[in-house]
């Protein structure tokens, strides 16, 4: 029988192959690889690390089941969910047998090469769980028999692997509604772990939201201030934002449809939310309403320093029947064409000169980059752009991001890296193909005498850690 196929990672992967160039980007790479993470924008769920015996269950649990990167490619395969073993909310069964999804997942790992998501398992496989062979239909149980042993162990209790990840900071998202319970409890453990709360008002600002009545009745209930009418409902958002405040949170995060900023009066706000509340609130008023509280948004970031977070253009939910079936966050959120420059004049011309207001912009529209972004980001001294999101944290979306917002922003206004996920362990990987991109843009800048070597290993290190952790206010 043949010996299974080596899981082999050189230390030069990914680098660009002509000599001098991959010389320099290994160099450059070496001088960043070690360096502590700042993860100021993510969504692990601060529950895994408020109870300390936190365990994350089976490999399939781990790698497949919560990880719509992972499932969205193997469904556009024709693989349904239900044999992923994705909870169904409609109660249509799906697969239990944990082994019976890795081996499904195992038989169809082909599908992930040359995508990020090869990029990250493949680290992660490697790197933290320490397999030797690559995942193919042969070796899927043997791998899942070392994965499961090694997630018994203590060792690999998300606290554990915070210490080992090299994690200096690391920040969740939740709702405007949340008590922070869980990160309470952390702070209460004394572990010494940075898990910071971010705040994210979508399910309370943008009307059209399902449930939203509720939403706001629970806004009121977790900040005491009765949201009945728009004047009680700016104050409940402030309070919300100050306990955020208290638990260490340093952002906010707001994911609308669209970038559009209006500064709408004090009447028409108040009509609008009137009407939302009666439940007669028309597509126009949504648009218009959440127009109008990015901007709000803008004012409470200018007051209270709060840093503003912006990642527009995703047209949410776009599979209408798996949606129903399964809810949301099951990979059919789908890029939209996505305008920046007049859309977000309004708010830019209150807010966009003011020295206590940041404002970090993402786009899924990568066509805005050199377009836009970058052009506003090189004036506005409160922008900074956000890492590529999405569908372009990838080798080529990141190197295509340098070269298009380097020239016109600089380095110095884009904000670093986050690892925007869910999939805790894939945090590392995220971070080490981030590092590995730079590097080799800036090698192929120093080869070029663009830059010289001293320049860059100071713009190495700005990338992998000092913009992010100015950016986001984590000194």
């Amino acid at each position: 029988m043949a010996q299974p196929a080596t899981l082999n990672l050189p230390e030069d992967r990914y680098f660009d192959p002509e000599p001098a160039q991959k010389k320099i980007a290994l160099e450059l790479y070496r001088q960043t690889a070690n360096l502590p993470l700042i993860c100021p924008h993510g969504h692990v769920d601060p529950r895994v690390f408020a109870d300390p015996d936190y365990s994350f269950g089976s490999p399939a649990d781990l790698f497949i089941i919560p990880d719509h990167y992972v499932f969205r490619m193997l469904y556009s395969q024709g693989i349904r969910l239900e044999q992923l073993g994705v909870p169904a909310k409609d109660g249509t069964p799906v697969e239990t047998d944990h082994r019976r999804i890795w081996q499904i997942f195992a038989d169809h790992y082909y599908l992930f090469r040359g995508t990020p998501t090869g990029m990250w398992l493949n680290d992660e496989l490697a790197a933290v769980f320490g397999i030797k062979h690559k995942l193919t239909s042969e070796t899927a149980q043997a791998i899942y028999d070392e994965i499961e042993e090694k997630l018994a162990q203590p060792a690999f209790r998300p606290r554990a692997l915070y210490e080992r990840f090299n994690i200096e900071t690391l920040t969740t998202t939740d709702p405007a509604t949340s008590t922070l319970e869980h990160h309470q409890a952390i702070r209460d453990s004394g572990w010494k772990g940075r898990i910071l709360p971010t705040f994210r008002p979508d399910a309370v600002v943008h009307i059209d939201t399902p449930g939203w009545i509720d939403h706001i009745d629970r806004l009121s209930e977790v900040s005491g201030i009765d949201a009945g009418d728009y004047a009680g409902y700016i104050r409940a958002l402030e309070q919300r934002r100050q306990a955020f405040k208290r638990m260490g949170a340093t952002a906010t995060d707001h994911g609308p449809t669209s970038p559009q900023t209006l500064h709408l009066s004090q009447n028409e706000a108040q009509a609008i939310f009137a009407r939302a509340r009666r439940g007669e609130a028309t597509p126009e008023d949504a648009a218009r309403f959440t127009a109008h509280m990015l901007t709000e948004m803008a004012r409470m970031s200018a007051e209270d320093g709060l840093v503003m977070q912006l990642h527009p253009g995703a047209l949410r939910n776009h599979n209408e029947s798996l949606y129903a079936r399964f809810g949301p966050d099951m990979g059919a959120d789908i890029p939209l064409a996505t305008e920046y420059t007049r859309n977000l004049q309004t708010l830019l011309n209150l807010f966009g000169n003011n020295p206590d207001f940041t404002l970090i912009l993402f786009t899924v529209d990568e066509t805005t980059f050199s377009r836009e972004l970058a052009p506003l980001a090189g004036h506005y001294p409160a922008i900074k752009l956000g890492p590529p999101w999405w569908f372009f944290d990838s080798w080529n979306g990141m190197t295509r991001y340098r070269q298009a917002v380097s020239e016109t922003a600089s380095l110095y206004n884009t904000a670093g890296f986050n690892d925007d996920t869910r999939a805790y362990v894939s945090i590392p990987a995220r971070h080490d193909l981030a590092r590995r991109v730079d590097a080799n843009w800036l090698a192929n800048l120093v080869v070029r005498s663009v830059i010289d070597m001293e320049d860059a290993v100071e713009m190495a290190h700005a990338a992998a850690y000092d913009l992010a952790k100015k950016a986001y206010k984590l000194d």
